[in-house]
């Protein structure tokens, strides 16, 4: 039996880690749960996983969980609140598997934290990475943590490789295995064949309607312009140690391969399967070890076809943007990182159109991606100066639209 800390249990990660759990109630005990202010669905998930502590970041939806807990006779629950919380209950000593869900740059200190106290971290907070690269791989090498991808393209990479290059994550080189590249597939989102001149009318509901993932609202909108490839690029190249020209970004709107390993003997291994969640989630909850998800099986007599391509630029400028971040340096993917978190939540408040994210993203990245980083601390700095920066230009395009 393992204790288990969600982070981010309200959001559909934390959805389906929690599902995974209910099917195997002998192997996993819910310690802890996190979320930003969701009440009313942390409260049913205390009824039923009966957590010993949960943490809402918001203090007013703290203080309102924890009486409607009291009515309810579950006062042995503890609540906290703020995010120094987060970081104690990702680094409590009675918990050894932490699932990292909290979307966005928010998740970082936590999940460093995580790191740092030796947990197993299952790590779908793709951003911790992003913004912190080098400092948080160093900070896995010196502890006895053990980090799992849960994107499906990093699972699917880490599944395709061999043992080694598994039980080294961030540190082997993978010219040492024979691997030539790394194929990471994306659907290319709603708008793989929508006409460029419609772009500007794009509305967000449509930006969050993805044609094969269940997803938040922010994910879905990353998936739309393709910037959440461009995120999962440079994560890769930490949880793998390679260089961008390692990586290769392929269109597959099936969703069906979520990625391939291309070795030096003309083998490409790739890893498949419906997409669901539920898959990587149960794959890193058990490894080395395989436990029942709750996914269907694969019908490959149902699967008409496989579709290849390559992402156009023109139509995904977001993507480039994070290819060219990851080849600047540090600075770059800390700045563009923040500013789309702020773009995407301007274009989901209807305050810029769809097309404005990447130039939101563009003006912040290159104001700061000669910003040298060295600690922890740089980090969160030029985080908040970007966000900074990223309003500005905001506020900037809403007085043009005036």
């Amino acid at each position: 039996m393992q204790n288990l800390c969600v982070l981010g249990a309200t959001g559909s990660i934390g959805d389906s880690t929690l599902d995974v759990v209910r099917r195997h109630p002998d192997k996993y005990n819910v310690r802890s749960l996190s979320a930003y202010s969701s009440v009313a669905k942390m409260l049913t998930l205390c009824q039923e996983f009966l957590p010993d502590i949960v943490v809402l970041v918001k203090p007013d939806a703290a203080k309102a969980l924890k009486r409607q807990l009291d009515a309810l006779s579950l006062e042995h629950i503890v609540v906290h609140s703020g995010e120094q919380a987060l970081i104690d209950i990702a680094s409590c000593d009675k918990t050894q598997v932490v699932m990292s869900a909290i979307v966005g740059a928010s998740g970082l200190l936590p999940t460093l934290a995580a790191v740092k106290h030796d947990k197993r971290v299952l790590l779908a907070n793709k951003e911790a990475l992003v913004t912190s690269g080098q400092i948080f791989i160093d900070a896995l090498k010196n502890s006895k943590a053990e980090l799992l991808p849960i994107d499906s393209e990093h699972n699917a990479i880490f599944q395709c490789l061999p043992e080694y290059q598994q039980r080294h994550i961030g540190q082997a080189r993978i010219e040492d295995s024979g691997i030539s590249k790394i194929l990471l597939t994306g659907s290319g989102g709603p708008f793989r064949t929508t006409p460029l001149e419609q772009f500007d009318d794009i509305t967000p509901a449509q930006a969050c309607a993805h044609p094969n993932w269940d997803m938040g609202r922010k994910i879905s909108v990353d998936s739309a312009t393709m910037m959440n490839k461009g995120l999962e690029f440079i994560e890769a190249k930490w949880l793998f140690n390679l260089q961008p020209d390692d990586i290769q970004v392929v269109l597959h709107p099936q969703s069906t391969i979520h990625s391939m390993v291309q070795y030096k003997d003309g083998s490409v291994i790739a890893q498949m399967g419906n997409p669901d969640m539920r898959t990587p989630i149960a794959h890193a909850m058990a490894f080395p070890d395989r436990i029942e998800s709750g996914v269907e099986p694969f019908d490959f007599f149902s699967c008409k076809n496989f579709e290849f391509g390559q992402a156009d630029f023109a139509r995904y400028p977001n993507l480039k943007l994070a290819i060219d971040a990851c080849r600047s340096g540090q600075g770059a993917c800390t700045a563009l990182n923040a500013a789309n978190e702020i773009s995407v939540d301007a274009f989901l408040n209807e305050k810029i159109k769809f097309t404005d994210i990447s130039k939101v993203n563009e003006h912040v990245m290159q104001k700061f991606m000669d910003v040298d980083i060295t600690c922890i601390d740089d980090v969160v700095a030029l985080d908040r100066q970007a966000r900074d920066a990223a309003h500005q230009w905001v506020s900037k395009l809403l007085e043009q639209k005036a």
